[in-house]
This record gives C-alpha cells, structure tokens and sequence, in this order.
C-alpha cells in the first residue's frame, strides 16, 4: 500500500503492493494504478494537479514560501539542511502546491499536498501558503478544495507547527461563515495534525481509494494499546463503515465526482430568488384538493404503505431527480444504512434530498433496519441539512419509517437528544424544506425529518404518533384492535389534510404507489416543484417565521376551537 509513482522515465515499474511488473507506460495511462491489484501509488501533487484539473486552468498562488527554522532545531542534520534537500529532490519549494483552478468548468482554489517534501508534514510555511489559499477563496467566493497527503505536524517547528491546526482551521471557518463550500480529499497517507484539523473539517471529505487517515498511525496504536488491528483498519473503506468520509472515490473517477459537487455551488437560494421579492402569503399556495381524494379504510391505508412493493427513498432518487450524489456518515463514528441523502437535481435546480430507506427484499429490509434510524442515522441528516442551509440550497426529505431505532444501542448512543437536535435545527433552518411522507410517517422517527415548510403526503401514506398496533396494545384489550385503533388515530392524508398536519394529497395511481412506481414517481416530481419553487422566493427570515407559525398553530387554542 506505499507504493511511490517512479519519477523517471523508465520502461518498467514493479508494483508496490502485488509485485507484478507493469509497463510504465500503461501504468501512467492508468494513472498509476495497478492494473493488476488495484493499489493507488502516491503522486507528486504537479501530477495529480494535472489529473483533476481542466487542462491549462491551474494558476499558481503568487505568495512564495519563506524557508523558516524557529526552534533552530537539529538531528542529525540542521533543519535547514533538510529543508534544501527536499526541495532539491522534489523540485517544490514547499510541502504544498496552490493555486487556482477549474475542475469540470467550476471555479476553485486548491491546495494539495506532497508526501515526498519532508512526509508532507505541517510547518509554518505549508500552513500560511493553504491559509493564503483559504482567503482567495474568500475574496474570489469561491469553493476550496484540498488534497491531503501527509505524516503530520513537523515536528521540526516545534509547537509552532501545532498552532498551524488552528490557522488553516481558522480560515476554514470563514468559508463556513459566508456559505463557501469546502472539500477534502484524502490520499494515502494523511494522519496526525493534518487529518486532526483542515483534512477532516472540510464540508465534504472524499477518500481516494486505498487511502488511509487517521489520527494516530497504526504502529503507535500497536505499541501503545498491545492490541492487533482489524483488518482494513484506518483504510477508506474502513473510514466510509464508520462515518468518517461521505464517499470513497477510485482515482479515475475523482475529476468528475469533484466537478459535480463544485457544480452545486452557486447554484442554491440565494442565487436563484429575486433580491428583495417577497412571495405569495401560505394561503395563495396550491390548495388541498379532498374532494379528489377516494376514501379508504385506515387500516387498509395502513397495509399499503407498509406494502414491500411501494417506491423506496432510492428508487424515488432515481425516476423523481434527475441526478443523485450519495454522501455518507455522521463524522462521529457511524453510518446509518435505514438514512440516504445527499446532493440532487430537480428540473435542472440543485437541493440536498434526505430519506429514509427500507427496501423490497427480505435481506434489504434488514440490512436497512426496516428504515428505522439509529441516532447515527439522524445526525447523518442533521449533518447535510446543516450543509445545504450554508451552501443555501434547499432541502427534501422524503419519510418512509415505522419510528426510530427502538433498540438499547440506540439507547446508548442516544436516540432521545438526536432526533430532538433535528427537530430544533429543522426550526430554525434558513432554507426551503419540503417533506413527502411517501409510505409509513411513524412518530418522532418520522418528525425527526419532517419539519419543513410544506408537508406532503402520498395518497395511501399514513402518519401516526404511533402504530396500530402500539396503541391497541396499549388501549385495548389487544393488538388484535389494530384496525379499530388504525381508524381512532386519523392517520390517513385526508384525515390530516383536515387537521392541517399536511399541506397536500399527492395522488397516486389506480390501486397504489407499488402498482405503477413510474407515475407516482411522476406525481411527486410535480408536487414537489409546484411547492418548493414558491418558496425560493421567500426570504430567510420570512421562512423561518413561517415555519415557526405553522407549528405554532398546533396548540391547545386550536384543538379547542373545534378540530375533529
């Protein structure tokens, strides 16, 4: 897994990690990963500039690095020394090259990193030349992207190289402020200072495949715990099972998985509305057509949108977008499978689409937890609808879940203050929220993505404070009074559209969703556009107001006043 990408022009390369002899001229067509194995050798950052980069866009930032020696340290060479050495060998003045760029069309500055300068390690100079990048970002307000490959702080710096944590963090945070993007990209290695600051705290975290980060190195780990490691440990794969990057990318498609999430930049809210236009008050929105909507039996409505062969969160990201890109993990250590989201396209606009996910097959439902959310679940959602209110794109949330995760893990790590931390957050969220309640709407699980501008509601959905069955268990003498308790808990979208729980029925084809998926995804394309285009005209202190009003009106005034 070290392989080095040989700087000469030689015929022949042996490969680092399988051995086998490869003709160097293929390789580098293959961008100098093993035809045989797979193993991604390390690149010179002029090389992998040359590979994401559009051709003849990259400009290098006009600050020079200033060669430092603050603690005046020595070895068995005066730090100087080695700073000359690898310069003379890599031809770099610095452990860092930056610039600015275009990747797939987008504006960009660009910091990456080489791991020949010194193991890439994090001194004074290397941070104040990726700070530099940061701010020309800022002025030019446009996405950072960094490219990470290091052994960590230099150590040859002393604490001086530690604070650079903080700077380039610090500038980080600026972009944060003002609504820039920021991505990451680990490449084999990034550990210590690096992987503790700018390489992890960046909006997007992508891992090349092959790559490995963490905190402390293996051998440290070793030494210090006296415990063997897993298999894979601190690999991108390892990473992406537990939480820590949204996905893992081959090099050959990294260009263009950056392109397409530097093209959602620019394009959100604030971009699109008119400046200073107010929008149509609540009422003048699409109204509530009841009359159109035939009336089922609860408990019927209950058994369709519980049926296996309904349209899941993936299948609507697939027929109702017109693009989807699948952004993982919660950044604490796990990634939910019964929680999909990321970026997608809506009649050629871009929004963040979060969902639950069950499946159609046995295996799916379980390995998706049945779509009920762990607290790592929510935070997942909580993370990129965070993201899409700074980038001011505006959020779908698609709910299709029994309830959360009921299990004692769940418990542990928990499940009471996740789900109230997104029900706080979705409040106070400064960008457009529709919500369609697709299939089952179970409780605080269900709520936990619900809180949004319009709530939509497919024709056979049901949402619920809880199941049937929970509540005849309960209520009744026994669960076998589910259907009475179905009917009781006016948990059909009529019902609800009466109490003004949802905004609007979407309607579904002859019999339901699961009998012609292709229309109801059709249907909820329409909905959708009809009622978020509306509020891309709303300021965000209006919506926010708005938002809060329409909860507010749930009270006990209003259930006094005669709601049935």
């Amino acid at each position: 897994m070290t392989a080095t990408a040989p700087s000469g022009e030689t015929l022949w390369s042996r490969c680092g990690g399988c051995a086998a002899l490869l003709y160097r001229k293929r390789l580098r067509r293959n961008l100098d990963v093993c035809p045989e194995c797979g193993l991604h050798a390390r690149l010179a950052a002029p090389e992998r500039i040359d590979q994401l980069v559009d051709p003849g866009s990259f400009r290098t930032l006009p600050e020079r690095a200033v060669a430092v020696d603050p603690i005046g340290f020595v070895d068995v060479l005066p730090y100087p020394h080695r700073l000359a050495a690898a310069r003379a060998d890599t031809g770099l003045p610095e452990a860092v090259l930056c610039g600015t760029a275009a990747i797939g069309g987008s504006r960009c500055a660009l910091a990456v990193m080489d791991f020949r300068f010194l193991g890439g390690s994090l001194g004074s100079a290397v941070g104040e030349l990726i700070t530099r990048t940061a701010e020309q970002a800022l002025a030019a307000g446009v996405p950072l992207v960094l490219v990470t490959a290091s052994g960590g702080a230099r150590m040859q710096e002393g604490a001086l190289s530690l604070m650079q944590m903080a700077t380039v963090s610090q500038a980080m945070a600026e972009l944060r402020e003002v609504g820039l993007l920021t991505v990451s990209v680990l490449t084999d290695p990034t550990y210590g200072g690096v992987a503790a600051s700018f390489a992890t705290s960046a909006d997007l975290v992508l891992a090349e495949s092959g790559a490995r980060m963490g905190f402390a190195g293996p051998r440290v780990i070793r030494q210090v715990t006296g415990r063997n490691l897993p298999e894979g440990f601190q690999t991108a794969e390892f990473l992406l099972r537990h939480g820590q990057v949204d996905m893992v990318v081959p090099r050959h498609a990294l260009r263009a998985r950056l392109a397409t999430l530097l093209a959602a930049t620019g394009t959100g809210r604030r971009a699109t509305k008119r400046s200073g236009a107010d929008a149509p008050p609540p009422e003048t929105a699409r109204p509530v057509e009841l009359s159109r909507t035939p009336v089922r039996d609860a408990w019927e409505t209950v058994r369709l949108a519980r049926h296996p062969g309904r349209p899941t969160t993936l299948d609507y990201l697939e027929t109702t977008f017109d693009g989807f890109t699948e952004l993982h993990g919660d950044r604490l250590g796990g990634d939910c499978p019964a929680v999909v989201g990321g970026l997608a396209r809506l009649d050629g606009r871009h929004l963040m689409v979060i969902g639950h996910q069950k499946g159609h097959s046995t295996a799916e439902l379980a390995a998706r937890n049945f779509g009920m959310a762990t607290p790592a679940g929510h935070r997942k959602a909580l993370r990129l609808m965070r993201l899409a209110a700074r980038l001011g794109l505006p959020v779908v949330t698609l709910v299709d879940t029994p309830g959360a995760d009921p299990g004692v893990e769940a418990e542990e790590h928990g499940q009471a203050a996740a789900i109230a931390e997104n029900i706080l957050t979705m409040s106070v969220l400064p960008t457009p929220v529709v919500t369609v309640v697709t299939g089952e709407g179970g409780s605080g699980g269900a709520l936990a993505l619900a809180v949004a501008d319009r709530v939509l509601m497919l024709q056979h959905a049901v949402y619920s404070v809880i199941s049937p069955e929970g509540c005849a268990a309960i209520l009744w003498p026994g669960r076998t009074a589910a259907p009475q308790a179905a009917r009781a808990l006016r948990l059909t979208a009529p019902d609800l559209c009466r109490l003004g729980v949802v905004d609007e029925v979407v309607p579904e084809p002859d019999g339901s969703a699961a009998d012609d998926p292709d229309a109801t995804a059709r249907a909820v394309r329409q909905a959708l556009l009809a009622n978020l285009l509306p509020l891309l005209e709303v300021p965000a202190v209006t919506l926010v107001q708005r938002r809060r009003r329409r909860f507010r009106r749930f009270g006990a005034a209003r259930a006094r006043a005669g709601i049935r």
